[in-house]
């Protein structure tokens, strides 16, 4: 009878089943238990940045909360993180990995497919020539004159072409970098992306003296744009000329940013086909070439994602107060990944790099200055 109420009654469970689910509870419990310190120790960086890049002192010189947030970790990844970092390792991890993704799809909510109509014809075939040529110089420069590891040189090089900090980031997952080949390529957008904030309103008003090239307010508002890495940089430097050059430069920039997508794709595509093409150094140099997975085209899902966030904001149907709160979490999101980044990163690798990587960031500051002018003036000759 005892034995045909157990196998009948729908209220007693094997004990090797409770056991099970008592475990699986429990482990729930402990894993997200694991990742809370380090999600809240990089939510503490990343507040603390958003809240110094209001100081109107800092964003007069360009420097924006994505940058504050690495700066920051390294600070404290370099002075007592490393005592409690076996704490904090899973949430950092899932900060500088998973909120790293979503920050670049919600970054979509930025841009709209109106942006390219502003800015012509012109302005798009100028931002994709000078991405592409910048990205190849620095593959090219980085590896074969000064000898820097390939990962580092794209990073460098998507940093430069692109849309800076959060270019280098979004790369990352498809090129595979390391957290200091990661912080050496932000480090070289801070520094010429803030010398260009001063050089290029001096470089306009030194042309208005001595008339050495032809150029409107508008004209050097989509050589801005093209050429200078951040946003808040390229804002930073086209409002020292005038309103007109900012609004001009701020619509090419963006046009760059939204080709993010394509190029990681393509870029994907293009290690993997490397990669496969040539079979025989797979798993013989892979510690020497520091390729990526062979054979494989890895699509970074979250750059589509990205473009059809973008897709969906140009409709103009999401209320602006929507995305206004979206823009918020998504700048927290990059600056907790920012934020993670800097707290993996040690001063001693950085060091280890040596000169080289801002020797070729230098390189491609001047090519975006005299190579980016004269892409900008032919381009805006023949399409008239």
């Amino acid at each position: 009878m005892i034995m045909d109420t157990l196998k009948t009654s729908p209220q007693v469970s094997h004990p090797s089943a409770v056991a099970r689910n008592s475990r699986s509870r429990s482990g729930l419990g402990i894993t997200l238990a694991a990742y809370l310190p380090g999600l809240g120790l990089a939510t503490l960086i990343a507040l603390m940045a958003n809240e110094m890049g209001k100081l109107q002192f800092l964003q007069s010189k360009g420097i924006s909360a994505l940058t504050l947030a690495i700066v920051l970790g390294m600070v404290v990844g370099n002075t007592f993180y490393p005592r409690i970092a076996a704490t904090c390792a899973a949430g950092v991890g899932f900060s500088k990995q998973n909120l790293l993704r979503l920050g670049i799809i919600f970054y979509g909510l930025r841009l709209t497919f109106q942006d390219i109509g502003r800015v012509g014809i012109a302005g798009v075939i100028i931002d994709a020539i000078v991405l592409t040529s910048t990205f190849f110089l620095a593959w090219f420069l980085g590896t074969r004159l000064f000898k820097l590891d390939r990962k580092t040189a794209m990073l460098i090089g998507a940093g430069s072409s692109i849309c800076g900090a959060a270019a280098v980031m979004a790369a990352e997952p498809v090129i595979r970098g390391r957290a200091e080949q990661v912080t050496v390529a932000v480090s070289t957008v801070v520094v010429f992306g803030t010398l260009a904030i001063f050089l290029y309103p001096a470089l306009y008003h030194l042309n208005e003296q001595w008339h050495l090239v032809s150029v409107t307010p508008t004209a050097f508002g989509i050589f801005t744009g093209s050429t200078v890495h951040e946003v808040a940089q390229v804002v930073a430097a086209a409002r020292a000329i005038s309103e007109e050059a900012a609004n001009t430069a701020v619509i090419a920039k963006m046009v760059r940013v939204m080709m993010l997508a394509p190029f990681l794709i393509m870029l994907s595509a293009w290690l993997s086909r490397e990669k496969s093409v040539h079979p025989a150094h797979v798993g013989v140099q892979v510690a020497k070439t520091d390729h990526p997975t062979p054979g494989k085209i890895t699509i970074p899902w979250f750059a589509l994602i990205f473009v059809a966030v973008a897709g969906l904001n140009s409709l103009a149907i999401l209320p602006h107060s929507l995305v206004s709160v979206a823009l918020d979490i998504d700048t927290l999101m990059l600056a907790m990944a920012m934020a993670a980044l800097g707290l993996t990163t040690h001063m001693s690798a950085i060091q280890k790099a040596g000169v080289k990587p801002l020797l070729l960031a230098l390189v491609l500051f001047v090519w975006l200055i005299v190579g980016g002018l004269l892409i900008n003036a032919v381009v805006s000759a023949v399409l008239g």
